[in-house]
């Protein structure tokens, strides 16, 4: 249902669950099949880019065979002009080696910058169309990470340890091969060390691997708390608990430490066991060249070249091997990305509602923008009902109000045909186009509303990309907005949210009132969308809301009772549950929670200050919901 509804106001409030439930990681097998699907559709450039590190790599082994060849002439005490050519050869090689090298490289750069831009338009595609209970029970530390600390990682590998990897690998694989083709017995004794060093990187990944992945959840962890103490922060020094928080955050920043630490004691041991390789194989190739050469089966210059071969392994498989510790790394990230890039998309639910039959006997559709709630129950937590049964009709272009005491459920059944939640039971249907996946069908505005850095422009445009500069100021000026904006340094253009220009509550919320005209959806839900603005602004914003959702079907979760005397109908919630039904009239003249909520409030008012029904009076009376 999440596709269903876009809110207004840039945010939602939170509903946290008691455990954290973090997003999925993709397993191995499946992180492996998202990077070949990635890949697939640039066949043609990972060919030709491992196609010219193999060349650059064959020509780099040439070095060696010329060496040794140098060292034949010496040896044998050949003239100096002898050596002319061997060192010209010597020269080219190195000019060739190193362009082949540099577009080898740049070409597999390419490659992994193309697919790890696809992976993370993917990654930011399906994180935003998570559903928003979800990420709250996995916590914005765990979602935060993966988009900042595990996009890092991986954008690193790609560019930096990728190509060095795959030049290391093709020159592990030629060079043996040219050992081989110097004398095979050359070749059996570089492999004495490939047992300590396929042991090395077994020992290291079977401990790497789950070592990197507790550093990344505890990486996640840590972001969360920080994040939750941060936010936080007044509500910490009210109540004295600084330094239960400081602990939290200690122990949390131990945690990601003390894996760190053990990272690095691993490396240090990996490195440890690649020296032992190193010395075994190169003991073994010189003995070798020592025997064939005193058997006269090969010169000095073809042991030399050998030597020189294996030596030239030292950067390559210790590159490669060394790699493996930025490879599980970005492999444990990799996943974590595959595994929200991965997740389904939530396809809309609102499902064309139905009406009774008309007077002609035929049944009809629903006119656009009416929403039925049918036999709906809710809870964020298991066992612990928020909404229970609950069935209510907003008729097409109708204003509901929606009162109650704190915890009714209010915000949640206003979440609920908003689309950002999905119901544990029961169903929302809307009816029309718009409900059909053409067009916003439901739009939302809460009283937290966020401010995007950039231009107030580009921050309206978010509800529609192609409005005009005079489509904006039209929304603007229907929500009591356009002479401040034009007061403003640059107007339209001033840069507003984080570093710009601040802006008050009132006007923050005229401008997700201004996204709302500009949506154009014609089902509105405003959850105390006035508000964070106080007294000050409250009249203008109740007037600029009024406007707002005028022709549209609205639910209007209401803090102040005379927001809900001007609805067109009044719903009453208590304990998750619809409790009355009606007009203000009709409601206030009973005996119900409503009429007692009227009383309770007309009595703090004098004859003079009591508005008539249905007019706007004093703001100072709210009914809040905190569910």
């Amino acid at each position: 249902m999440n596709e269903t509804s876009t809110d207004m106001s840039g945010t939602s409030s939170e509903q946290y669950p008691e455990t954290r439930e973090l997003l999925p990681t993709a397993t191995a097998p499946r992180t492996r099949a998202a990077v070949r699907d990635l890949v697939r559709p640039h066949r043609g450039l990972a060919f030709g880019g491992f196609a010219v590190m193999i060349a650059a790599t064959g020509i780099g082994l040439l070095v060696q065979p010329i060496l040794g060849r140098i060292v034949d002439l010496v040896a044998d005490q050949h003239p100096p002009g002898h050596l002319t050519l061997p060192v010209v050869l010597l020269i080219l090689v190195a000019l060739a080696h190193g362009g082949t090298t540099a577009l080898g490289l740049s070409l597999v750069s390419r490659l992994g910058e193309t697919v790890l831009a696809q992976l993370r338009e993917r990654f930011v595609e399906k994180a935003l169309r998570l559903p928003l209970e979800q990420v709250e029970k996995a916590g914005a530390g765990d979602l935060t990470a993966r988009v900042t600390r595990d996009v890092s990682v991986v954008g690193e590998a790609v560019r930096d340890a990728l190509p060095e990897l795959a030049r290391s690998l093709l020159a592990i694989v030629l060079t043996l091969a040219a050992m081989a083709a110097l004398d095979w017995r050359f070749f059996l004794a570089a492999l004495l060390a490939v047992p300590v060093q396929a042991s090395t990187a077994r020992w290291y990944v079977r401990h790497a691997v789950p070592l990197y992945a507790q550093q990344r959840i505890a990486t996640g962890a840590q972001q969360q708390q920080l994040l939750d103490t941060i936010a936080g922060a007044g509500t910490v020094r009210g109540f004295r608990i600084e330094e239960e928080h400081t602990e939290r955050v200690t122990r949390r920043s131990s945690t990601a430490v003390q894996l760190k630490m053990r990272g690095i004691r691993l490396v240090l041991d990996f490195y440890n066991r690649l020296h032992v390789a190193e010395y075994t194989g190169l003991a073994a190739v010189l003995v070798t060249g020592f025997l064939l050469v005193r058997a006269d089966s090969v010169s000095i210059g073809t042991a030399t070249a050998a030597a020189l071969y294996f030596h030239s392994l030292f950067a390559p498989v210790n590159s490669a091997l060394v790699l493996l510790d930025d490879a599980q790394s970005a492999t444990a990230s990799l996943a974590r990305l595959v595994g929200v890039a991965d997740e389904p998309t939530h396809e809309p639910t609102h499902e064309p509602a139905q009406v009774p039959e008309n007077p002609d006997g035929e049944p009809g559709a629903a006119p656009d923008g009416t929403v039925t709630v049918t036999g709906i129950d809710h809870a964020y937590i298991p066992g612990r009902a928020v909404l229970q049964n609950v069935d209510l009709t907003l008729r097409a272009g109708e204003r509901v109000a929606l009162v109650g005491p704190s915890g009714a459920g209010k915000t949640t059944l206003a979440k609920l045909i908003a689309g950002v939640h999905r119901p544990t039971s029961g169903s929302v249907h809307l009816s029309g186009s718009r409900a059909r996946g053409e067009g916003l069908p439901v739009a939302l505005v809460t009283q937290e509303t966020h401010v995007f850095a950039g231009p107030l422009a580009d921050d309206l445009r978010l509800a529609r990309a192609e409005a005009t500069d005079d489509e904006l100021r039209t929304a603007l000026t229907d929500v009591d907005a356009l002479d401040w904006v034009e007061a403003l340094p640059d107007g339209l253009d001033t840069v507003v949210g984080d570093g710009g220009h601040r802006l008050t509550s009132a006007q923050v919320q005229q401008l997700a009132l201004a996204r709302l005209m500009l949506a154009d959806p014609p089902v509105a839900v405003l959850d105390e969308a006035t508000a964070e603005a106080g007294s000050t602004g409250a009249r203008l914003l109740e007037k600029a809301a009024s406007r707002a959702i005028e022709g549209r079907t609205a639910l209007v979760v209401a803090h102040r009772l005379t927001q809900a005397a001007t609805a067109d109908r009044i719903v009453v919630m208590e304990g998750g549950r619809i409790v009355e039904s009606g007009t203000h009239d009709e409601l206030r003249e009973g005996s119900g929670p409503y009429a007692t909520l009227w009383q309770a409030w007309s009595g703090t008012r004098t004859a003079t200050d009591k508005p008539p029904t249905h007019q706007a009076g004093p703001d100072t009376t709210t009914v809040k919901d905190d569910d």
